[in-house]
């Protein structure tokens, strides 16, 4: 966006969303219960947005009459197709980095995105996501026998031992999420958007992962040597957090709370074309967890309701961009839908690498994609323009 705004002479304005970072709605009572949260939405967060540029354009000199651009990736992108789809007359277009915006319903199979994941690994080394698939029954048995959790939790270095089944599960879980934010961050250099990483990080996993015919103790030091990767490159930490997975200023407390209302996107496992124990996707198990956790049931299909699933023909100037790489890319729109609703697939390319500042490790194909983007917003402006002269 920096080197963007610069070549169009733009102003760059980053609005927070409601309910995260500072922009607290009830101070610290925001997630006191869910009456507090009644307005954590995303159409909440888009008419926020729709007043902010109005606002703006009364109050900045010389903004008035101005074209307005949204630009966003992952969820910031969603908000942003759906933020030209809901308010036109706003921004004359959007930029939809990473955008899983029909990861909903059953529009795509569950399956998908572990696929992906999968993908990343068995492409990033020979035998690497078979290491990670044999891993779950390796942890199963170690921890079935009498000194097992207290030699799982030294030999992966935990901040805090296992101590009964439910904690293994745990550690499951938090395992696999690392090899998911591993997949999404999976850049040509060295990044720290979730952590500080090295360069095309699942490679450097994957050379721990070679041989998935060694013993259970054995295969288990190698995934330790791999989680390292993500959760010790600097080399300062003492042991790994189980709670912790990304940075803490991702907001993922709001998230979860709109993961439970309307961002519900399923995913599911099946051990075969994924390299994870196979899990199910269960509304009713899921409604249950968030019941507990806040006090509310899901919406499955309001998102779809709302913003109208695969039903997007009618709307305009949208750039879906998604690379290849990127587990979210399976709920994307990667196919042109109309002449103004493009697809932009970036080979190579990991969680909205587009958006990310220009690097001398850029492959062609993310410098291609920006200037097919640049292109498109260049002519929407002009159009905004002659409308502009034609009105007057």
């Amino acid at each position: 966006m920096w080197d963007v705004a610069e070549e169009l002479k733009a102003m760059l304005v980053f609005a927070e969303h409601r309910y995260y970072g500072k922009s607290l709605p009830f101070g610290s009572n925001s997630f006191k219960d869910s009456r507090h949260l009644n307005f954590l939405t995303s159409e909440q967060a888009l008419a926020d947005f729709a007043e902010l540029i109005k606002y703006l354009k009364r109050t900045i000199p010389g903004a008035e009459n101005q074209p307005v651009i949204a630009l966003g990736g992952s969820y910031g992108g969603m908000l942003a197709a759906w933020f030209r789809m809901k308010f036109p007359h706003l921004v004359v277009g959007a930029l939809a980095a990473s955008a899983p915006i029909w990861q909903f319903d059953d529009i795509v199979p569950c399956g998908v995105f572990m696929e992906i994941v999968t993908t990343d690994y068995r492409k990033s080394g020979p035998n690497c996501s078979e290491c990670i698939r044999r891993s779950w029954d390796a942890i199963n048995r170690i921890a079935g026998n009498g000194t097992g959790l207290p030699w799982l939790s030294e030999t992966l270095h935990l901040c805090t031992p296992l101590k009964n089944t439910q904690d293994v599960q745990s550690l499951k879980d938090w395992i696999s999420e690392t090899w998911i934010n591993l997949a999404m961050v999976d850049y040509p250099y060295e990044s720290n958007f979730l952590q500080p990483l090295p360069a095309w990080p699942i490679k450097v996993v994957c050379q721990y992962l070679k041989d998935p015919s060694v013993s259970d103790p054995q295969l288990l030091q190698n995934i330790f040597q791999a989680l390292n990767v993500y959760y010790n490159y600097t080399g300062q930490a003492r042991c790994l957090n189980m709670s912790e997975t990304s940075t803490s200023s991702l907001g993922s407390l709001g998230w979860s709370y709109q993961a439970c209302t309307e961002m519900v996107m399923p995913v599911c496992t099946n051990g075969i074309n994924d390299m994870f124990e196979p899990h199910s996707w269960d509304l009713e198990e899921f409604s249950d967890y968030c019941f507990r956790q806040w006090g509310v049931r899901p919406r499955p299909s309001w998102i779809t309701t709302l913003y109208g699933g695969k039903n997007i023909s009618s709307h305009t100037n949208i750039i879906f961009s998604n690379g290849d790489l990127d587990p979210w890319s399976g709920g994307g729109v990667t196919k042109d839908i109309t002449d103004t609703l493009v697809a932009i697939i970036i080979p190579e390319g990991a969680h909205h690498l587009d958006l990310r500042a220009n690097n001398a490790f850029d492959p062609t194909t993310v410098l291609l994609a920006r200037s097919m983007e640049v292109r498109y917003m260049k002519q929407w402006i002009r159009d905004f323009y002659a409308s502009l002269r034609k009105k007057y």
